[in-house]
């Protein structure tokens, strides 16, 4: 199965062009534009991909569209391999010795899929001693790409472990929303939150 997922360096673009943007049509055009390859190439691996089940295309005004479908088997594991090699995750991790010591972060899968988040909602949360000024780059940069405002949030360890024993109606909100590790366990994250 894996060899229909990772056959070529054109098909890992096209996944991260897919997976990682708001946008939900493509044209082959604009495919080619943003992944840097030959037209050929690339229609060769979205031929490939329908083959698979994996994209999705439709004819709209004598222009083909092409769509990752999410109900792919692997979408969520892609979305997730995505999440931390690109944007946001990639960065974070990328950067992760110049924030200090951090225990867990995390990106809501709502925010990965390019849905409009509430006021109240958090795309990501990040758990450890932070060198905030390093934290504080990679979001201004991101939010500088995507032209929105990133809702995150940060605390040290003793403060999530408090909030989580208190049963703060914030953090468990935020933890039990689907979710990307970037960084730690999710199985260490919700220590303590299932009891």
């Amino acid at each position: 199965m894996l060899e229909e997922l990772f056959i070529s360096r054109v098909r890992v673009k096209i996944l991260q062009l897919f997976l990682s943007s708001t946008d939900a049509l493509f044209h082959v055009r604009e495919i080619v534009r943003r992944v840097s390859e030959e037209i050929n190439a690339v229609r060769r691996e979205l031929a490939r991909m329908e083959k698979y089940g994996m994209a999705s295309s439709e004819w709209r005004a004598n222009r083909r569209l092409y769509r990752f479908k999410k109900d792919y088997i692997y979408y969520k594991e892609l979305l997730s391999l995505v999440a931390k090699t690109t944007g946001l995750g990639g960065n974070l991790i990328k950067n992760k010795q110049k924030l200090g010591k951090v225990r867990f972060a995390f990106i809501s899968t709502k925010f990965l899929k390019g849905k409009l988040s509430a006021t109240d909602d958090v795309d990501m949360l990040v758990v450890g001693n932070i060198v905030l000024p390093e934290l504080q780059a990679i979001i201004s940069d991101e939010q500088a790409k995507r032209e929105t405002e990133i809702n995150y949030s940060f605390m040290d360890e003793a403060e999530f472990r408090f909030r989580v024993k208190r049963r703060d109606p914030f953090i468990l909100r935020v933890l039990i929303q689907p979710k990307v590790m970037l960084i730690g366990d999710e199985d260490e994250l919700l220590e303590g939150v299932m009891v």
